[in-house]
């Protein structure tokens, strides 16, 4: 999930929201109308350009402006192979760059009392954002208080708001998980679907051709810089679990482990993207796409798959952020592949991979729906076969909605008629909403381009632009929207064994289900048969061309997870779990090449 409070939303020269100059480009925002920006924004930017090897800071040329006091090289007079810590002014003075000598047009700061190095900052400060390099230790703040106005959910399990840890003191920092006592692991078994799927060859022009079988796993890893800004969230955590020296390993050990041949990842952190998890990954023999959120936010989306056994047919991000449109003013993202795999022996029909991280806002499910839209539009665009058919579809990622919620029946079964239904209520969330407003009528503004049937519209014309705000008889008037795409969710939710709620998600707050791995189910599928002809009465078979699940990965309950502390702990290093699971595609009866541009 997206937790806590961030900074406005930061945008590049060509799309500039009013107040922000064009001239500033690593500034997210001002402190007043003019001036300069907060210190962990210039930190965020700027910790990438210190070279430890020749104790400096070094300036990308695309930061360079003539009134950044950033704009020439500084050198460090510490020994310290580290930033300077944006909130300890003698950090600031240490390194050489002073933030004092900025232009004084907006913010104005007492020379007195700032150009003294000894001199403490200001008292007020009610929020510490302590961004530091990758690998800093991390200091836990155990009184640390969520943020105004949130609550704790009801039904959330009470062990989850125990601080089942000793406070770490100032200073202090355990050099490892095993001072405190070991935790066991999680245990989740392989559940076997095989024995109902069709495994016999297909039999074309006098060759049999087998069937194509591949694993999917959809990940939230936990960005390390939205931990340290929601520390309220992890209280019940052991602090040296959450040092990202501890976590990374972990994290890569588990992607090794289960060694899926496509992978979705959330929450993946820029900067360890590039420097760490990319690299390690290509050397693993993966290909990696990545898309970075919009604004100033430090983690985005990653697609990631085998050369050995995909190749890249095209490559898609999708942008939530639409300037123009108050409904989608948020930073995050989508991003879609279209895959081909490899086998010389059978000819195989193309799979689109979307992978996506919704809007956590509980109470905000209008601009939910509305990101779902876009990138379903976008689906559509991509899967399309020349038969104007879909390829199968995987979509993957952290919804932010439970089960049976509105949102998820909208991408299950393909309708969602909305008529007097609040937007806290969509993502189900919160049991118990306070917002009541109902959702509009139609959700998102025809300037949109995107129907109420989640595709693109036509071009239009200039005199048709002046009408897009009017009623149209297309459903822009009816409290309703449709998707085309015919998607089967691969976990059932429930336990087998107890019939208790799977948990994809767990941290000091809530304990649920947001995560999940929707997929084009083929005609026998297992997961279709009970359901499909109550989700698609109207259809007389599933679609021909999909998915079969193999099996998948289990999940588990509350009671598993208060026996290994929640999440994330000494062997889970993050606050979701990783959904996998194993598919059938079968070979096509004829060639035909399914890319559209």
């Amino acid at each position: 999930m997206i937790r806590g409070r961030y900074m406005r939303r930061h945008t590049n020269g060509n799309n500039v929201r009013s107040g922000v100059s064009p001239n500033h480009p690593m500034f997210g925002r001002y402190l007043s109308t003019v001036g300069f920006p907060p210190a962990q924004t210039v930190y965020y930017n700027w910790r990438h350009c210190y070279q430890p090897g020749h104790l400096r800071w070094t300036q990308p040329s695309h930061l360079q402006h003539r009134l950044s006091s950033f704009s020439t090289v500084r050198h460090l007079s510490s020994r310290t192979p580290r930033p300077p810590d944006p909130y300890r002014w003698t950090s600031w003075s240490q390194t050489g760059i002073m933030a004092h000598t900025q232009p004084r047009r907006g913010l104005q700061l007492s020379a007195g009392r700032m150009d003294n190095s000894n001199s403490k900052p200001p008292k007020k400060r009610k929020r510490s954002s302590d961004r530091r390099q990758a690998g800093e230790e991390y200091q836990y703040s155990p009184k640390r208080s969520p943020p105004k106005g949130s609550r704790i959910p009801k039904g959330s399990p009470q062990w989850l708001h125990n601080e089942t840890c000793t406070p770490v003191p100032p200073g202090k920092f355990p050099s490892s998980p095993k001072e405190y006592p070991s935790t066991p692991e999680l245990k989740r078994h392989w559940e076997d679907l095989s024995h109902l799927c069709t495994a016999a060859p297909y039999v074309n022009g006098g060759r049999q051709k087998w069937p194509f079988d591949f694993s999917v796993m959809s990940y939230n890893i936990l960005s390390q810089d939205l931990l340290r800004d929601n520390t309220y969230l992890y209280r019940h955590c052991h602090p040296p679990v959450l040092d990202w020296r501890h976590r990374y390993p972990n994290i890569i050990k588990e992607l090794e482990k289960h060694s899926a041949d496509i992978m979705c990842l959330q929450e993946v952190q820029e900067d360890h993207y590039t420097q760490q998890i990319k690299p390690s990954l290509e050397s693993l023999g993966y290909h990696c796409e990545y898309k970075w959120r919009t604004g100033l936010k430090p983690d985005g989306c990653a697609v990631v798959f085998r050369r050995e056994r995909f190749s890249l047919v095209s490559c898609h991000p999708v942008e939530y952020f639409q300037r123009g449109i108050p409904l989608l003013d948020r930073d995050n993202v989508g991003l879609i592949v279209l895959l081909r795999p490899i086998d010389p022996h059978c000819s195989l029909t193309n799979i689109c991979v979307a992978n996506t991280h919704l809007l956590y806002n509980p109470r905000r499910g209008d601009i939910k729906l509305a990101q779902l839209a876009m990138l379903l539009a976008e689906i559509s665009r991509v899967a399309q076969l020349p038969d104007s058919k879909v390829c199968p579809v995987l979509l993957c990622g952290d919804f932010n909605s439970v089960p049976w919620s509105p949102l998820y029946q909208f991408i299950r079964d393909s309708r969602l008629e909305y008529d007097g239904l609040t937007i806290g209520k969509v993502s189900g969330q919160e049991e118990n909403p306070r917002g009541q407003r109902i959702l509009s009528v139609p959700v998102w503004p025809r300037s949109l381009g995107i129907s109420q049937q989640c595709q693109y519209e036509s071009q239009t014309t200039d005199s048709d632009l002046r009408d897009l705000e009017q009623p149209k008889p297309d459903g822009f008037t009816k409290a309703s929207i449709e998707h085309c795409l015919k998607l089967t969710s691969a976990y059932s939710h429930y336990l087998k064994e107890s019939g208790q709620p799977e948990i994809t998600t767990c941290h000091s707050r809530t304990a649920i289900t947001v995560d999940y791995i929707f997929y084009s189910a083929a005609l026998g599928d297992v997961m279709v048969q009970a359901v499909f002809f109550f989700v698609y009465p109207e259809c007389s078979v599933p679609p021909e061309k999909g998915l079969q699940l193999l099996g998948r990965l289990s999940l588990v309950g509350e009671d598993e997870l208060q026996k290994v502390n929640g999440l994330p702990n000494q062997h889970n290093s993050s606050d979701h779990l990783p959904l996998l699971t194993r598919f059938r595609l079968h070979p096509q009866t004829e060639q035909k090449h399914l890319r559209v541009s």
